[in-house]
């Protein structure tokens, strides 16, 4: 594979991703569930998908 093909794979890697992540948290939505979402600062967390949702722009 040339650079520019892993570069163009990757992107069309990411953008499966994002999509998926889109889909999933519209799903738990629908039906009330929560995410479970770790960070260093705050360790395991379950947070709503509908509050997911509305803090990030991008899932909109």
């Amino acid at each position: 594979m040339s650079d520019k093909e892993i570069k163009e794979f990757i992107e069309k890697l990411d953008a499966g991703l994002k999509l998926a992540e889109k889909q999933m948290l519209q799903e738990k939505a629908l039906h009330n569930e929560t995410v479970v979402v770790y960070s260093e600062g705050a360790g395991i967390q379950h947070i709503p998908a509908k509050q997911i949702i509305a803090e990030n722009a991008m899932f909109q």
